[in-house]
């Protein structure tokens, strides 16, 4: 079954559109790697960014954090953040969207 990775992540005062920037960057390596579905978001909490991961399984998540362009995506994003981070994790059970 997928795996979710749902959380926010906090950013420095007024870098929030230069993490978002970086975040919704083109990368194909992730379908490659097993992501199913990655959104990032916003809402009127500033200095936040909300993203949702749905990957084929957590395996691949946890491989994902060594391929080179998601380690350099997270290089360039760590300067941004203020350590304030959010969020869960868990193995989905089913959907009524999906047999």
């Amino acid at each position: 079954m997928p795996f979710v990775n749902a959380g926010t992540l906090g950013t420095e005062p007024g870098r929030r559109e230069e993490l978002v920037g970086i975040l919704v960057r083109r990368n194909d390596a992730l379908r490659e790697l097993g992501c199913q579905l990655y959104e990032v978001g916003t809402n009127e909490t500033p200095d936040t960014v909300f993203v949702v991961e749905v990957w084929r399984d957590a395996d691949a998540h946890r491989a994902s954090l060594e391929h080179p362009d998601v380690r350099a995506a997270i290089a360039e994003a760590r300067p941004l953040l203020n350590g304030e981070f959010g969020g869960f994790r868990f193995d989905v059970a089913g959907s009524p969207l999906r047999d």
